[in-house]
């Protein structure tokens, strides 16, 4: 499968319209199109699922190793990819969107803002490129896409104003219809606020869907090809509703393969599936924090906890299995009560980054003395008791208490820590409950 990157030249220029606009282009220009994320963010990719009816592929070099990319790229479905970048393309030491490129060697199409600029779009853009040299990195930037852009003398200042080695591939025009309202960790998901399809078609006609097709190129094969696994003796059931929707595919298809999996839903007040083990993925835990507090799932959640039943929460989760949750407004919800903890929402992040753990007991997720990496964003902190037990040192990241993260309780597990399946820490999770 060809495909190519969309780097933006900074945060918040437009990458996600951008992407949705040149996915309708390809889309109607007939190719069947397999969207990708570079970077560990969970809502991009719900906007990239709405569009092209199938899950977008998490690609971060982080998490997942540069092999374990490539694998992940290669579970795609469709004839091209378009990968959507994080931040700045150039913006973050653990997984950037040019390490992304460098490592599947696709080129990059430039996102670059030009409400205000003519000649300054193609300066941007031919400094994005020369940039690549001078640090090593060994990426072509193909040419841009420009985003706000007006027709007539506008574009054409633009076009004229490019090398002829940076190719304009298209105009994003202003349209307040291409604005997706946001919130605390980001814009909102996808099934709530997806871009209205005659918006996207206005703006694909802009852009050049043929020469975006050309410009795609293959990756490499992985040195290792992917590994399913042997099947394990086990059901997992999987919270799936608003406030646990922070889940990578590869996540799903990993459990589907090993295990069988049954969903259920704690806002609606489903009752737990019979399971060996029970996973809460991170989301919106707070946005409905009173309707989980009267549903009874997670109460009873929580006895199955105390019944030796192995729960594994992910931020959300973790927030989840805590004993209460205090949104930033002051209001208290009990939760689960498996984790020794309070839970307590505030108006600014309190952790972003890639993270690196290592465990100093063997746990549901990792051995004693192994290292998993994964990613933290979180809105939350957690007060723990004097009495808590860790799973993990924190060797990158700030975790729970700033040096540990994995409240451990029971047979069960709560992290602040999203990890990914390429870094073995659920097939560890599939094979501690098998035994």
């Amino acid at each position: 499968m060809k495909g190519f990157v969309l780097g933006g030249v900074s945060s918040g220029v437009g990458k996600t319209v951008a992407m949705l606009s040149i996915m309708q282009a390809l889309e109607d220009a007939g190719h069947e199109v397999q969207p990708a994320k570079a970077g560990p963010d969970f809502i991009d990719p719900s906007h990239h699922e709405a569009i092209a009816g199938r899950p977008s592929r998490t690609l971060d070099s982080w998490l997942e190793g540069e092999d374990g990319l490539r694998r992940n790229y290669r579970r795609g479905e469709g004839d091209i990819c378009v990968v959507e970048g994080v931040m700045g393309l150039y913006d973050g030491d653990g997984s950037s969107t040019a390490m992304v490129a460098e490592a599947l060697g696709l080129p990059v199409v430039l996102v670059v803002d030009a409400k205000a600029g003519m000649e300054s779009v193609a300066a941007t853009a031919l400094g994005f490129r020369e940039y690549a040299e001078t640090i090593g990195r060994n990426i072509e930037v193909a040419g841009v896409v420009a985003q706000r852009a007006h027709g007539g003398r506008h574009e054409q200042g633009i076009r004229d104003a490019l090398p002829d080695d940076l190719e304009f591939f298209g105009r994003i025009p202003p349209n307040d219809d291409l604005e997706i309202p946001d919130r605390h960790l980001g814009l909102e998901m996808g099934a709530e606020a997806a871009l209205p399809r005659d918006a996207l078609r206005a703006a694909a006609e802009s852009l050049a869907a043929d020469r975006l097709a050309a410009v795609a190129s293959e990756p490499p094969a992985p040195e290792t090809p992917p590994e399913s696994g042997e099947s394990v003796d086990a059901t997992i059931a999987v919270a799936s509703d608003a406030a646990f929707c922070f889940r990578y595919p590869a996540t799903i298809e990993r459990f589907r393969e090993r295990a069988e999996l049954v969903a259920f839903s704690p806002v609606a007040g489903d009752a737990v599936p019979d399971a060996d083990a029970v996973y809460l993925p991170g989301g919106y835990p707070e946005l409905h924090a009173d309707a989980l507090e009267s549903a009874g799932t997670l109460s009873e959640v929580g006895d199955l906890a105390a019944d030796g039943v192995p729960v594994l929460g992910e931020c959300g989760g973790l927030m989840a299995m805590s004993q209460s949750l205090t949104t930033a407004e002051g209001e208290r919800s009990e939760m689960a009560g498996i984790l020794p903890a309070d839970v307590t929402m505030h108006d600014r992040y309190q952790a972003l980054d890639h993270v690196e753990l290592e465990a100093t007991e063997e746990t549901l997720t990792a051995a004693a003395g192994e290292t998993i990496r994964g990613h933290e964003f979180h809105y939350s902190s957690a007060d723990v008791d004097g009495d808590a037990r860790f799973a993990f040192e924190t060797v990158r990241g700030d975790g729970i208490d700033g040096d540990h993260d994995g409240l451990t309780e029971y047979e069960s597990l709560g992290t602040y820590v999203h990890v990914h399946p390429e870094s073995g820490a659920f097939d560890r999770f599939l094979e501690s409950i098998a035994n």
